[in-house]
C-alpha cells in the first residue's frame, strides 16, 4: 500500500481534490429545507467565512466555546454527508446556522443569508496558504499554476460575486465587505447581530469582539482549522497525518501585493472587466465595495 502523501503536481492535487467533493454529498446537502429563521454564511471560499461562522456562534451562545471544529457547531451544508453531519437536527442554539460556498441560483432557498466578499487577488492568495502543505508539497507547486488551474478556470469567484451582488439589498441577505469587517469589527458584530435578530447588549458584545479577535482566533486555533476535514483527507485522499489546516492566518488587505506575479494579476483585472465591470459598471474590486453602504 502506498505511503500517505502530498500531491506534487497539479494533476495528482485534483486528483486528492476529487476524493473529497462528491456529488452525493452536495445534492444530499442542497436538499435541506430551511427554516427563515436559519442563517447561511456563504462567502466564496478565503473570503471570511470561518470568522463570519465564530462571530455569529458567539452571537447566539454568549461565547460558547465547547467545540472541536466551528464547522460541527455551525455545519458545511455542501459537505455534511460525507463528514458524519446531519443538517436537519436542532443546534446549540438558535438561530441555526450554516456554511456554505454556494453562489445565489444554488443554494437552499428559504432562510437568511450572510454574505462576505473579499479581493480576489486575496482570497486567491489565501487559498493558496490554506492548500500548501496540507494538500500539496510546499514549493511544488507554483503560485501562477495553482491561480491558473484552481482559481481562474472556473471563473467561480466572480459567478459567486455576480449572483450574490443584485441581492445585496434583499431583506434576507446581509452582504459585507471582508475589508470592512478588519477595520471595524465592533461596527460587524452590530450589523450581524441586528440581522439574526440578537438583541445585543454590552456584555454581549465584549465577548463577541474577544473571541472574534485575530488574537483570541489564533490563541485557539485548534478550534478553527477544518479538522473534520483534514480527519476526512487523511482518509479518504491518503495525506499525512497532522498537516496544518489552519484557518486563521493574519487575514491581511492586501497581503497578494508582494505574492501575486504581474501576469496573474493582469489576467485578474481582464476577468473582472468582462464579468464585473461589463455587467455592474465597477471597474475594479476596490470601487465596487466603495459603494456599498
Amino acid at each position: 500500500m502506498a505511503q500517505p502523501a502530498r500531491a506534487t503536481s497539479v494533476e495528482t492535487l485534483n486528483a486528492k481534490f476529487a476524493t473529497l467533493f462528491s456529488e452525493e454529498s452536495r445534492q444530499h446537502g442542497l436538499a435541506l429545507k430551511l427554516r427563515p429563521s436559519d442563517v447561511v454564511i456563504t462567502p466564496f471560499g478565503k473570503s471570511g467565512t470561518t470568522w463570519t461562522q465564530q462571530i455569529v456562534h458567539c452571537l447566539r451562545t454568549a461565547g460558547d466555546m465547547d467545540f472541536d471544529d466551528i464547522s460541527r457547531v455551525v455545519p458545511w451544508i455542501e459537505n455534511s454527508k460525507a463528514l458524519g453531519i446531519n443538517l436537519d437536527v436542532e443546534q446549540k442554539a438558535n438561530p441555526r446556522a450554516f456554511k456554505s460556498h454556494l453562489a445565489w441560483g444554488e443554494i437552499p432557498q428559504g432562510g437568511r443569508y450572510i454574505v462576505v466578499i473579499r479581493d480576489p487577488k486575496d482570497a486567491l492568495y489565501s487559498l493558496y496558504r490554506f492548500i500548501e502543505g496540507w494538500f500539496f508539497e510546499p514549493g511544488s507547486i507554483s503560485l501562477d499554476d495553482f491561480a491558473r488551474e484552481f482559481f481562474i478556470k472556473d471563473l467561480g469567484y466572480w459567478k459567486h460575486l455576480a449572483s450574490w451582488w443584485p441581492r445585496r439589498n434583499d431583506d434576507d441577505v446581509l452582504l459585507m465587505a471582508f475589508e470592512h469587517m478588519k477595520l471595524d469589527l465592533s461596527r460587524t458584530i452590530e450589523r450581524v447581530a441586528d440581522f439574526i435578530n440578537i438583541k445585543l447588549d454590552d456584555e454581549l458584545k465584549r465577548i463577541t469582539e474577544q473571541q472574534a479577535s485575530l488574537k483570541f482566533m489564533q490563541e485557539h486555533v485548534n478550534r478553527f482549522d477544518d479538522r473534520l476535514m483534514r480527519e476526512m483527507s487523511e482518509r479518504v485522499a491518503s495525506l499525512p497525518a497532522g498537516s496544518d489546516s489552519a484557518k486563521v492566518r493574519v487575514g491581511s488587505v492586501g497581503e497578494h501585493v508582494q505574492h501575486l506575479s504581474d501576469d496573474i494579476a493582469d489576467e485578474i483585472d481582464a476577468i473582472w472587466q468582462q464579468e464585473i465591470s461589463a455587467r455592474f459598471g465597477f471597474p475594479d474590486y476596490p470601487a465596487l465595495i466603495a459603494s456599498l453602504n
